[in-house]
């Protein structure tokens, strides 16, 4: 379990992960951060060798309902700050995983993040940092206007993929629960306050399943392909009775004049103007033409298979 901040007053006061069966829950993991806390956790020395490692402090905070609740809080700006702490290894396979903490933001943040990382086994606590591989990454973002929202991304065949949803976190100075919750039929919850702000299914919510269709390797363009933008639509007709419309007509707004003598002038006619219902020579339609490979069905997974690959933390 790990926790990673990069800006000031972000106060951690309880931790929780624990996996539910049907009649019973059982907790891998609680902090409260009573006496002997610092003996469970790390501080990573990331960062520290050019001089943007923070300090953590051990405190109930600037305010609190009870000054003997405490927790641990970033102290200065602009720094970064990695700390972790080992537990039990574990399978969630059939049993739905409870990822929660509280958090509190004691000053209005301009750009900083509260994470929760839930790591392997195989990592250097003391050199634990911003690319050390994880399993889940869960928590609060805010930077500027523009980025306010939950993180939860999750590790799939070793690249992390982000939740395309977005979850607005809160932004206030107030403490906050935020929940993530994974069952094992691939369906989520992330509550903030134990309020859900946000369920669906992992499948779509991730891009965790490779595409329907992909583009065709073994498919070649015909030799005979012309590589013309557009060709001429072979389904198209030329219109009865197109050929008969006239290029010029009687102009009908025409009027003989009042000093026309027919037997100088000889005899009137009127002039003709363009005709607008002729449109030239006609020619099919064009359609725009570019070669595209064809498209071929993927295999798709198992649900069982994904399930037991995907979801499941070992």
């Amino acid at each position: 379990m790990a926790f990673r901040v990069r800006n000031n007053s972000s106060l951690l006061s309880l931790v929780l992960l624990s996996l539910l069966a049907i009649a019973s829950a059982k907790v891998f993991f609680e902090e409260r951060f009573e006496d002997g806390w610092d003996k469970r956790w790390v501080k990573s020395d990331w960062k520290r060798d050019e001089g943007l490692a923070g300090e953590w402090n051990y405190t109930s905070g600037k305010w609190n309902g009870d000054a003997n609740d405490k927790g641990i809080q970033t102290s200065e700006d602009y720094r970064f700050y990695a700390i972790s702490a080992e537990f039990p290894a574990f399978s969630n396979k059939d049993k739905t995983l409870v990822f929660q903490f509280s958090v509190k933001h004691e000053q209005k943040l301009d750009c900083g993040g509260g994470y929760m990382k839930l790591l392997s086994g195989d990592v250097d606590q003391k050199k634990f940092g911003g690319d050390t591989p994880y399993s889940i990454m869960f928590g609060p973002d805010i930077c500027g206007y523009t980025t306010k929202k939950v993180h939860a991304i999750l590790n799939y065949n070793d690249t992390n993929k982000l939740m395309k949803k977005d979850v607005p976190c809160e932004t206030d100075q107030l403490t906050h629960v935020y929940t993530f919750i994974l069952r094992p039929d691939a369906t989520y919850s992330i509550l903030i306050d134990n309020v859900e702000k946000q369920t669906g299914s992992l499948y779509s919510d991730w891009d965790l399943l490779p595409p329907k269709k992909i583009k065709d390797p073994e498919a070649k363009k015909p030799e005979d392909w012309e590589d013309k933008e557009y060709i001429p639509d072979p389904e198209d007709t030329k219109p009865e009775g197109y050929d008969d419309i006239p290029k010029e007509i009687t102009d009908p707004d025409a009027k003989k004049p009042e000093d026309w003598d027919d037997e100088e002038d000889g005899e009137w006619t009127a002039p003709t103007i363009p005709n607008p219902e002729y449109k030239g020579e006609w020619k099919p339609k064009e359609n725009q033409e570019q070669w595209m490979k064809r498209r071929m069905n993927t295999e798709i997974l198992e649900r069982e298979s994904l399930e037991r690959n995907r979801i499941c933390i070992h």
